[in-house]
């Protein structure tokens, strides 16, 4: 069986990129994820299924204290914490950077990943 949990865009504010005006400034970062797995893991005990407040503070810590240059990166280290967090199918982790300095009109940079258990 393969359920799906989503958590939708979420936004955090991070000091993520290339530039050091985005390192020293910073700016708005907004997360998707989605996790499959058999998700009443134990009927309907909450302690003991997938805890989407527990994976909302993981994911606010990764992107709000931690510092990367690339977000490849900071959804690698979500999808990595969300894995060891339950026992899951898989993870996908979309950030978006909706304020890109690439010297022209851009909606947001969105990179996604999928991850499955090592």
């Amino acid at each position: 069986m393969s359920d799906r949990l989503v958590l939708k865009n979420m936004v955090f504010y991070g000091y993520h990129g290339t530039f050091a005006a985005e390192q020293e400034l910073g700016q708005k970062f907004e997360v998707d994820l989605e996790v499959y797995g058999d998700l009443p893991l134990s009927g309907d005990d909450p302690e003991f299924g997938f805890n989407a407040l527990d994976a909302y503070t993981v994911i606010k810590d990764i992107v709000e204290e931690e510092e990367f240059q690339l977000p490849e990166v900071v959804a690698e280290r979500i999808a990595e914490q969300i894995l060891d967090m339950c026992d899951l199918e898989k993870v996908v982790v979309r950030v978006r950077k909706p304020f890109v300095p690439i010297g022209g009109p851009l909606d947001y940079l969105e990179v996604e990943l999928t991850r499955y258990p090592k």
